[in-house]
């Protein structure tokens, strides 16, 4: 049974993973916290929590709040900064077997490039996630990746700072995500991941306050994972570079679900809340589909369901 995946074939470099399911970023730490639950090395790829360019304590509390479905979130990119990860994190990851991906954050363009720069030749560090979801201060708040216009700009800046295998992960939060994804592969883009969370907001009735300390939030669990299929099917058929699915991802079959409508990986998320070992059940849950059905590579299923 063949499970590996090439999430950068047309980088020199490359990123072939062992096995089609990544942890999503935000949701794993740094991989060090559940390498004490379970085996992570069996992961096709860890990817860490989103980093910045200097240390940051993140929003006001509450930051998390349950939904129907799933959960919001408001967790304002709590990280140790670039050079700490660089200094005491990325040896760690340079004795694992998972390759890791670094998810980067930036509040400008000139911060998403010195990121990407430093990272470069770091061992340890096999990719960039390119978080494309943060307010783009330079054009008034916007998300980066909302618009065509700066989605590819950061995407070309990045491109030109680093030689790693370049993942995008895309926002649900815009017009048309098939232009988008189509502007960032052509600026460069290895990989895409879709999607990242859809804004969302609650309301504590009690204090009849907003939930949130930051008022709006991420939503994120099963209640997106529709949403995040019908856009990875839409972007499938768009462009020609490989795609991570990701949104709603709990067991086995969500995954394979993924993978016929068009993505050649999957990353497992806010599942891992409720159950730490989410992304190893689901890894092994698309190895007992695989062993009923027949199938002796993952391959012979992505875009199966656009037949």
């Amino acid at each position: 049974m063949n499970l590996s995946v090439q999430l950068a074939p047309n980088n020199k470099k490359g990123l072939l993973i062992a096995n089609p399911v990544m942890t999503a970023s935000g949701t794993f730490g740094y991989g060090t916290e559940f390498s004490k639950i379970f085996d992570i090395q069996k992961m096709g790829a860890i990817v860490c929590k989103g980093t910045t360019l200097k240390p940051r304590i993140g929003n006001k509390q509450p930051r998390i709040a349950e939904t129907a479905g799933g959960m919001l979130n408001s967790i304002g990119l709590q990280n140790v900064g670039v050079d700490a990860l660089i200094k005491d994190i990325a040896p760690v990851w340079a004795k694992w077997r998972a390759p890791v991906v670094v998810n980067v954050a930036g509040a400008n363009y000139e911060e998403y490039r010195q990121v990407a720069a430093k990272l470069d030749g770091v061992p340890g560090v096999s990719s960039i996630e390119l978080n494309i979801s943060c307010p783009n201060v330079a054009e008034g708040g916007a998300e980066f990746g909302a618009r065509v216009k700066s989605a590819a700009a950061v995407t070309k800046i990045v491109r030109k700072a680093t030689q790693l295998p370049l993942i995008v992960k895309l926002t649900p939060n815009t017009a048309d995500i098939v232009k988008i994804a189509q502007a960032v592969a052509a600026e460069g883009a290895d990989a895409l991941c879709l999607i990242n969370t859809l804004k969302g907001a609650a309301v504590d009735i009690k204090r009849r306050k907003m939930l949130l300390g930051n008022i709006y939030g991420g939503l994120s669990g099963p209640a997106i994972k529709p949403v995040a299929l019908y856009m990875v099917h839409q972007v499938a058929g768009a462009v020609k570079i490989p795609i991570i699915g990701c949104g709603g991802i709990t067991i086995g079959e969500d995954a394979i679900e993924f993978l016929m409508a068009g993505a050649n990986a999957v990353q497992v998320g806010t599942a891992t809340f409720m159950n730490p070992r989410a992304p190893l059940d689901v890894l092994e849950g698309i190895k007992a589909y695989l062993k009923r059905a027949q199938i002796a590579d993952i391959k012979s299923l992505v875009g199966a369901a656009r037949k």
